[in-house]
């Protein structure tokens, strides 16, 4: 009797010693990963998994770096109230219906929780309403990254037949016959003139001011070293190694903030979107969409350019079958433009414990739902 109970210990053992640890080739343990990556070093991380193709402007995940503001548009108190009231005024659309809150709601993680949205007319686009939240980071805007700075990009959507149907120089006009924000743009640029560019520089100025605070992650690889569970912990591995998360999702802002083709053109279909492809009108780039950034995800469902996962699971569980298979057919097979998937996608093997562990890391980089109150809008 004693002899199996020293068996049953020994092999009890032997599973508590597996149960903590990772499924990475160099056998790290839980707890060694929870204090290397807890360290404040990142020289003492494990090394990321990485394919020549993410080497070039490669930076490792970490907390962010404070928000810097253009030359042209530097940040103001006054400048950015201006903005959050025009961001929310739906007087800048056709219908005086829709604002750019319409699509980027603070209650749904500033984006609209919709696959694709609707606009004028209850028209709908063909895209996801990308979040919000750290936009000023990001250095192109739009899935197809038509537009280098959110002055510019502010412009578009109010233009927009499908969208907020106005051209700007009406919404320009529409702004400056309410007397009651002329005070406002006199704090704001000292004078009370309103026009396009300042109305473009006030809501680009309150874009960046919606930045994350430290979330779980940032405050486990800063030191806190229960800030995170083993599981998640496990998913941050996995994220970095195993599950070539890193390839795409890195620096701080947890995007390299390039273009990929994942193999979801739907190229030759009534579905098709042509991506970057529009933009550049090369041929390599087709089917190429700008990579998305992962903080506050949890919050921003459903996921893709075209929403088409739901949850995060759903999207971990595609990656890990390698996504779809983009198969040229017929006359596709000498078409120069069809859409070849990037190299770096391929079949994962990840067991559904690592597919639940990398969805509970991707959790913590929810800081909280970022939520503003809507600001009492001038009136006449």
């Amino acid at each position: 009797m004693k002899e199996r109970y020293i068996a049953f210990l020994a092999v009890a053992g032997v599973l508590c010693l597996l149960s903590y640890t990772s499924n990475d080739p160099a056998g790290y343990t839980v707890e060694e990963l929870r204090t290397l990556y807890s360290s404040g070093d990142q020289s003492k991380w494990p090394a990321p998994h990485l394919f020549d193709e993410a080497k070039e402007g490669f930076q490792d995940i970490g907390p962010l770096p404070k928000m810097s503001f253009p030359e042209d548009n530097p940040y103001s108190e006054d400048k950015t109230e201006l903005g959050k009231m025009l961001f929310f005024d739906p007087r800048l659309s056709g219908s005086g219906q829709i604002s750019c809150a319409s699509c980027h709601n603070p209650e749904t993680g500033w984006s609209d929780g919709s696959r694709v949205s609707f606009g004028h007319n209850r028209q709908t686009g063909t895209r996801n309403a990308p979040a919000l939240v750290n936009i000023g980071y990001a250095k192109t805007l739009f899935w197809d990254g038509r537009s280098a700075t959110l002055e510019e990009q502010v412009k578009a959507p109010i233009e927009n037949p499908v969208e907020m149907n106005l051209h700007m120089s009406m919404a320009t006009k529409n702004i400056s016959k309410i007397k009651e924000y002329k005070p406002f743009f006199l704090k704001a640029f000292g004078n009370e003139d309103v026009t396009e560019e300042k109305i473009a520089k006030a809501i680009a100025a309150f874009e960046r001011s919606l930045t994350s605070p430290p979330s779980r992650f940032d405050q486990f690889v800063t030191g806190k070293k229960d800030a995170l569970t083993d599981s998640e912990i496990n998913g941050l591995h996995l994220f970095r190694t195993k599950a070539n998360c890193i390839n795409c999702h890195n620096t701080p802002y947890f995007s390299d903030r390039k273009f990929h083709n994942l193999g979801l053109t739907y190229y030759g279909t009534p579905y098709e979107d042509l991506g970057r492809y529009i933009v550049t009108h090369k041929n390599e780039d087709v089917g190429k969409f700008k990579t998305p950034a992962l903080r506050e995800v949890s919050e921003n469902k459903p996921y893709m350019h075209n929403g088409l996962f739901p949850e995060l699971a759903n999207v971990v569980m595609m990656y890990n079958a390698g996504m779809l298979k983009e198969i040229p057919r017929g006359e596709q097979i000498n078409d120069h433009k069809f859409p070849r998937k990037s190299a770096m996608i391929k079949k994962l093997n990840l067991t559904d414990d690592e597919v639940f562990d990398i969805v509970a890391f991707l959790k913590t980089l929810s800081s909280y739902q970022y939520k503003v109150r809507p600001p009492e809008l001038p009136k006449s």
